[in-house]
Order: structure tokens, then C-alpha cells, then sequence
């Protein structure tokens, strides 16, 4: 093949694929608000929501099995992790707070954490493998709430409380997708916080980040991490959903210098997510926005609205849920 039709070729085949435009299909609509979404590989992913509902897909979200737990039809399910098809927790916010655990594909659900305290409210989990995992709570007495578990959730134990967080008056944490605590590496998680405050926290390190902090509907919502110094926070004001203000900071040094987007998310948004090399994706009220340069310049794909969206833990599928429907970012 003549050199210059080679490279004819090769710059038509570039133009296509960089026109190529990702977006989000929905998949499923249904009557229930999603919060809690884990996505075991590219087949099986699991939801959890509200009136107890838990949704359970094994063919990559084209159909989904429906369950209520039994007892606990009012409580809204903000968080779940999934281990494989028949293996899961999920966490129901509180009073009183809940984790419960399931071995059977939800047919049956154990309660392995019940914590009846006044002001008791769970926020978020997250697991560094099938074994270790960590729950984070609003502050009580000014002190964040932080539970652990070693043997995949089927027991839970606070910390001690005098290694507790210690917040600021008016700070508290968004159960908005359940990510706002985020694993940065095999030992250590960071989470963020909002509302009269926003801060990062890792280690016994308390990081500002420079988020309005004029209201208790503004702050940090959700955080992602590309490996243990790069990380995305998302939020913005859940009450402003168009709102392009402060919605998106990035650091690069583990919260010691944070970085305004050239170009921020569209909107108020509940939930940042990794996927490879410099792609992320984040969702709001108003819909989803992806970059590929490391969240300097987001791109808006769609204008449907989710509250979470996760990747593949073995895989390459990005899946989103929100307020009656689950989608899928299609490249």
C-alpha cells in the first residue's frame, strides 16, 4: 500500500473514532429512587433504594430481579456492596441505622448492625476487598461516626470513640450516592465532608477544600481517587442543580493544592467516578458530564438526571441509577 493512501486511511479511521460520542442509554425505569449501586463485573450489578427495595441484574442491566426486604420496607437503602451474584450489604441510613447482609441472592437478610442512637445516621461505605470495610455516620456530639468490619460485613464494630473524627459545628456528610468515602490505596480511605464545612480527611490530616460554605445545602458530595495523591470532589448546592459554581475540585497532592476545572460538570453533582488513564464521569440532578483530560474540561452526554454512577470492579462497564431508572455509558 502506497504511503501517502496509508495515511489517508489512518487519518479517517482517527476522525471516526474521535467523533465518536459516549452518552448514557437507560436501561430500566421503575418506581423506586437509587442511591446504593455496586457493580460486581460487566454481568452482575446490584441497586438499593428506597421502600427497601434491592434490584439484583446478572445479564448487565438489560433486566433486573426485584426484592423488598421483608421488615424493612420503609427504609431507604443509600448504600450497598456486592461481592459476587448471591453475596451483598447494604446499609439503611437511620433511626435507627442499619447494616444488613445477605448470602442467598436476597432472599433472606441478616441484620449484622442495628445502632438505635439519637442522631444516628450512616452515610457511606467502602471496601478494600471482600474481607475489609469501613462505614462512616453523621457527627454525634460533634465526633463522625466510623464503623469497620473484617470477615466481608458479617460483623461490625465502631472504633474507638476517642479515635473518632471530630468535626466542626454545622459539618456533616452527604448520603447522596454513597461515596463519599473513597479507598486511595490497600490501607487508606479519605472521605469528604459539607454543609458549614467542607474538608477532606485522611490519615489525622483535616484538609479544607474551597467549597462555599455558606450554606448546609452546599459541600463536597462525593470522591474519587486515581491512585493515592490524585483525587476528584464533586458536590456543588443541592438546591441550585444548574449551578456550575464550586461544584468540582481536583488535587493532584492529596489535598494540599486543589485545582478549579477549566471547564466544570454542568450542574450540581452527587457522584464522581474513576474509570482509566485521564477518564472520569460524574451525575447530578441534571445529568452527566465526562472528562478526558484528568477534570480540567468536562463534556456534558446527557441531560437524564442519576444519583451514582459506578465502574466495573473486574471490568470496563460504567453503570448510573437514579430516581426511577439505571443507565449504562455507552462509547
Amino acid at each position: 500500500m502506497k504511503p501517502k493512501l496509508l495515511l489517508t486511511l489512518l487519518l479517517s479511521v482517527a476522525t471516526f473514532y474521535i467523533g465518536v460520542a459516549q452518552t448514557v442509554k437507560t436501561l430500566a425505569t421503575f418506581e423506586v429512587s437509587i442511591r446504593g449501586l455496586s457493580v460486581v463485573n460487566d454481568r452482575v450489578i446490584w441497586v438499593s433504594g428506597t421502600h427497601g427495595a434491592i434490584g439484583i441484574s446478572r445479564d448487565s442491566g438489560n433486566t433486573f430481579k426485584w426484592i423488598s426486604v421483608r421488615g424493612f420496607e420503609e427504609t431507604d437503602f443509600r448504600d450497598i456492596e456486592a461481592f459476587d451474584e448471591t453475596t451483598a450489604v447494604i446499609m439503611g441510613t437511620g433511626e435507627p441505622a442499619y447494616i444488613l447482609r445477605t448470602a442467598d441472592a436476597g432472599e433472606t437478610w441478616e441484620a449484622v448492625f442495628v445502632d438505635k442512637t439519637k442522631g444516628m445516621f450512616l452515610d457511606a461505605m467502602e471496601f478494600w476487598n471482600e474481607n475489609s470495610g469501613i462505614v462512616i455516620g453523621d457527627p454525634i456530639d460533634q465526633k463522625f461516626f466510623i464503623g469497620r468490619t473484617f470477615n466481608g460485613g458479617i460483623t461490625w464494630r465502631g472504633i474507638p470513640p476517642e479515635n473518632y473524627p471530630v468535626a466542626d459545628d454545622g459539618e456533616a456528610c452527604f448520603a447522596a450516592s454513597g461515596t463519599n468515602i473513597c479507598k486511595i490505596n490497600n490501607k487508606e480511605v479519605v472521605f469528604v465532608t459539607g454543609g458549614k464545612k467542607s474538608r477532606l480527611f485522611i490519615r489525622d490530616k483535616k484538609i479544607d477544600i474551597p467549597f462555599t460554605t455558606d450554606s448546609a445545602s452546599i459541600g463536597a458530595n462525593s470522591v474519587a481517587a486515581k491512585n493515592s495523591k490524585m483525587y476528584i470532589v464533586v458536590g456543588g448546592n443541592y438546591l441550585a442543580k444548574d449551578s456550575t459554581s464550586n461544584n468540582c475540585f481536583i488535587t493532584k497532592e492529596a489535598g494540599n493544592k486543589w485545582i478549579v476545572p477549566k471547564t466544570p460538570p454542568s450542574g450540581y453533582r452527587s457522584c464522581v467516578e474513576y474509570i482509566e488513564k485521564k477518564q472520569w464521569v460524574t451525575c447530578g440532578f441534571n445529568g452527566v458530564d465526562i472528562t478526558n483530560d484528568d477534570g480540567m474540561n468536562w463534556k456534558r452526554i446527557s441531560d437524564e438526571g442519576y444519583n451514582v454512577c459506578r465502574k466495573s470492579k473486574s471490568g470496563d462497564a460504567v453503570f448510573f441509577a437514579g430516581d426511577g431508572k439505571i443507565g449504562k455509558l455507552i462509547f
